[in-house]
């Protein structure tokens, strides 16, 4: 996110300024939790495909599977809330940023969450499950004192959703039960309609304006914004308490609302510029994640297939879409993306699509899951390469963060 869309029409061939530094990446909440977001996209997908193919085993603290599930909402997601909102309520705000030694200390809460995940398996489950499930409360801590102080209102049904979120963690921690990481991903999708509906129509907005496209043709809908949300909610409800049908019906209706939604933002109009189709096309695997979870209750359809539309579509590119754009706008730079970037978009896109055909056993299981990992691992990987430096180094116009 840039949380002034105007920044898009900004094209300067300055080069910043400043020496990268690790230090640096707690100057700001985006620095540290967007690089090691992209650490962990490039280190948990490949163990996992080591562990489910038996080419080596690990002392994970959870099953394997579950692990997996966990890392990549918990470990993966959650650094990217953490980095988007605790950078975006400053600005809402108008406080102070958090960084440094307060910073540090988060993300050594998240960060050890990872480790003892991975190598906890002789360690107490009272200490594995504490630090993973204090992460999430000390984000929403820090974001809701801001708000709560600033009286902006509006932002507290993302900080319920977030809760929820939190609450579907300590149910599955507690009971190993799929159900609650569906309703994570559910919760997940969710604040996907939240903020991309908050940044992707305004940006498409902005940008059509400074370009003399047909901006007014962009729709903002509130009301059909409330009743995806509420729907959403609801199917969380539908989703815990294993109504099949009711599940399936919500999940219907909940896809058409988002494909209504999404078409109202006129994406194509915004195609010639990637740092915003990126944001429309990931957007568009929510509907699809929906229709494909109706599919799943209604007729019998592969229960995976949603999960990775889900998890792989709609989370894993909205993320690279979104931290290639704060990384930009944050440290001061010009919104032109780095070289390669646009290959990365393109590849994320490619590894949804072939992890979704997988699961539904219209592509062989060991070739499609190798080729998505492999391009999910290059897009993430272009990313780390070339935004380290950006992340690292001091703002290019001097300011501090």
């Amino acid at each position: 996110m840039s949380t002034q869309p105007k920044q898009d029409a900004v094209r300067s061939d300055s080069k910043p300024a400043g020496q990268a530094s690790f230090w640096q990446l707690f100057a700001y909440p985006f620095r540290i939790f967007f690089m090691s977001l992209a650490v962990v996209a490039l280190v948990v997908v490949p163990l996992w495909v080591g562990v489910v193919t038996g080419a080596f085993s690990l002392p994970l603290a959870l099953p394997g599977v579950f692990w997996h599930q966990h890392e990549m909402i918990f470990g993966f997601l959650s650094a990217a809330i953490a980095g988007f909102l605790l950078t975006a309520v400053c600005v809402w705000t108008q406080t102070e940023r958090t960084h440094g030694i307060r910073l540090l200390m988060l993300w050594l809460v998240w960060l050890g969450g990872r480790l003892l995940l991975l190598l906890g398996a002789d360690l107490p489950d009272w200490l594995v499950h504490g630090v993973n499930l204090a992460f999430l409360p000390l984000v929403m801590l820090d974001a809701g004192w801001r708000v709560w102080h600033a009286r902006q209102h509006r932002q507290l049904m993302l900080l319920v959703v977030l809760g929820l979120l939190w609450v579907m963690q300590v149910g599955f921690v507690i009971r190993l039960e799929q159900v609650f990481i569906h309703g994570a991903l559910v919760m997940s999708l969710a604040l996907i309609s939240i903020v991309g509906g908050r940044i992707t129509p305004a940006f498409t907005i902005s940008w059509l304006r400074q370009r003399g496209g047909d901006a007014d043709a962009v729709q903002i809908r509130p009301r059909l914004d409330k009743l995806v949300l509420a729907t959403m909610v609801a199917l969380l409800v539908a989703v815990v308490l294993e109504l099949v049908l009711v599940a399936g019906v919500l999940a219907a209706i909940g896809a058409l609302l988002t494909l209504v939604r999404l078409a109202g933002w006129k994406g194509w109009l915004a195609r010639q510029e990637p740092l915003l189709w990126i944001l429309h096309l990931s957007i568009l695997w929510v509907p699809v994640a929906l229709a494909l979870l109706a599919g799943v209750k209604l007729l019998d359809w592969p229960a995976t297939a949603w999960a990775h539309a889900a998890g792989t579509g709609a989370i894993g590119s909205l993320i690279l879409g979104v931290i290639a754009r704060v990384s930009l706008g944050h440290s001061g730079r010009p919104m032109v993306l780095p070289g390669g970037m646009v290959l990365a978009f393109v590849l994320i896109q490619a590894a949804a699509l072939i992890r979704v055909l997988t699961a539904l056993e219209i592509l062989p299981w060991a070739g499609g899951v190798h080729l998505s990992t492999v391009l999910w691992i290059i897009a993430y990987g272009i990313f780390a390469v070339r935004y380290f430096k950006v992340l690292a180094s001091p703002r290019a116009d001097g300011r501090p963060g």
